[in-house]
């Protein structure tokens, strides 16, 4: 198997610090192969004879499919974890119920370790430990021979420790044996150039039978009023305008990739369902909709990245570790706002392929924290552009709900919450709808221009 350099580079460090430590941290980009660079090194151990077995833990199973199809086939023997099998791979929702006598495989024999996407496992020690960080603490710490961590944001929403992670002095950031940046990943082409699109309108009324505020961006009317974030993404004709943005961008792209595909992030069943419709509808587009919902989501998953067909609507389940890379434009209709869910989204978008247009393109509302997030990608890097282009004057007419159909909202929100904690600890989300306890009738009308802000992140030529 042909590795990157910067996988190359990364095997040989790890192997020359297993010489004196038995855990390994390497955060890579989301795109950049972290996979391909950890079977190599399992490879490298079992060739060795430090290794027996090969156990890898990650928090979906879509993203357990990819690793089980890259580490049966580099390694020329089943992983399933069955009998003759050479390791298998389980989701981190799995540990809690797995037998104990299956941990007495890592105290017989040598066993390496695979945490994908660690900053799931929480905790340093058992008091301050979730449910996972706890058995990677009691089953795996002391234990096994090796273990890995791998990340591509490598931290928490909540700031609480990351389970086996040591962290420097004074500013309390986690150590990583091996980094590999995005800046990096773009300028050695192993992954795309992103284009953030952050959409804003520059005047915005909101009325009730008392008094009518004015407000000049998005940010200002979410700070500003009980207008909420949620209500705003699930409003259909904002919904029509970032969407119809998003489409125009993919059928340009498609004129040289005929195979380009688009994502929409949704906030809740409903939500996705709504959007779906839109596409298909409205705009006449090819589309797939998965959610928990469905039968076989990974099935769903695993056609489209085969297919055609120009856009999926995800709710959580297109997310970290989900390889799917003839996508290229994404638009984050998502009402979490974490800056570790936000670069995983745009990571999506990220993968290289073979095609010669290697553009990504993420599209979301000019939120506060959405905004600051771009910037905060950009920060360490020198160049940077960005464009506003202002598109014809539109007026809309927006009603936030009444306060049956909010509840109806929070009900989707509920399952949405209880579907996201199943597949992680820390799944971004903080609250529900904390307005929902007041019935507010106002009107929104977005009386002033829509305004893009075109953040070109990465002019490295």
């Amino acid at each position: 198997m042909k590795l990157r350099k910067w996988q190359h580079d990364c095997v040989e460090k790890a192997l020359n610090l297993y010489k004196t430590q038995n855990h390994f941290m390497c955060l890579a980009t989301p795109g950049a192969g972290k996979t391909i660079m950890a079977v190599e090194l399992a490879a490298t151990l079992i060739q060795l004879g430090a290794v027996d077995f090969v156990l890898c833990f990650s928090p979906s199973t879509e993203v357990n499919e990819s690793i089980k199809r890259t580490f049966s086939t580099r390694l020329n023997r089943r992983f399933d974890g069955l009998m003759g099998a050479i390791g298998g791979v389980y989701t981190y929702q799995s540990m809690t119920s797995i037998p104990k006598g299956f941990w007495q495989l890592l105290k017989n024999h040598k066993v390496l370790v695979i945490m994908d996407e660690v900053h799931h496992l929480k905790g340093n020690e058992l008091a301050n430990a979730n449910a996972w960080g706890e058995e990677v603490l009691i089953n795996i710490q002391n234990q096994a021979s090796f273990t890995l961590a791998l990340s591509g944001t490598p931290w928490r929403s909540d700031a609480a420790p990351i389970v086996l992670s040591k962290f420097t002095e004074p500013d309390n950031t986690i150590h990583c044996d091996f980094i590999y940046g995005l800046k990096e990943a773009i300028a050695d082409g192993v992954c795309r150039e992103p284009n953030i699109v952050l959409i804003d309108n520059e005047q915005i009324s909101l009325s009730n039978d008392d008094e009518t505020k004015v407000f000049s961006s998005l940010s200002e009317l979410l700070v500003d009023s009980k207008f909420s974030f949620q209500e705003l993404i699930a409003n259909q004709q904002v919904i029509n305008y970032v969407l119809r943005q998003s489409v125009e961008k993919l059928a340009e792209l498609r004129r040289t990739n005929p195979t380009a595909g688009g994502l929409v992030v949704a906030s809740s069943i409903k939500h996705a369902k709504q959007i779906y419709k839109t596409l298909v509808t409205d705009l006449h587009q090819t589309a797939s909709i998965v959610t928990s919902h469905l039968k076989q989501p990974s099935s769903i998953i695993n056609t489209f990245r085969h297919n055609q067909t120009q856009w999926i609507v995800s709710v959580g389940m297109i997310s970290e570790g989900t390889d799917v890379p003839r996508l290229q434009v994404c638009c984050h209709l998502s009402h979490i706002k974490t800056e570790m869910h936000y670069r995983q989204v745009l990571g999506r978008i990220l993968r290289v392929t073979s095609n010669e247009i290697q553009q990504a393109w993420l599209f979301t509302l000019a939120e506060a924290n959405l905004t600051e997030f771009a910037y905060r990608i950009d920060q360490d890097l020198p160049y940077k552009s960005v464009i506003f282009q202002k598109s014809e004057t539109q007026e809309l007419d927006l009603k936030i709900p009444h306060l049956a159909d909010k509840v109806k909202d929070n009900q989707d929100m509920t399952d949405l919450c209880i579907f996201n904690l199943s597949l992680s600890a820390d799944a971004g989300i903080t609250s529900q709808l904390s307005d929902i306890e007041e019935e507010n009738l106002y009107n929104l009308a977005l009386l002033g221009r829509y305004k893009e802000q075109i953040v070109r992140m990465f002019d490295v030529h």
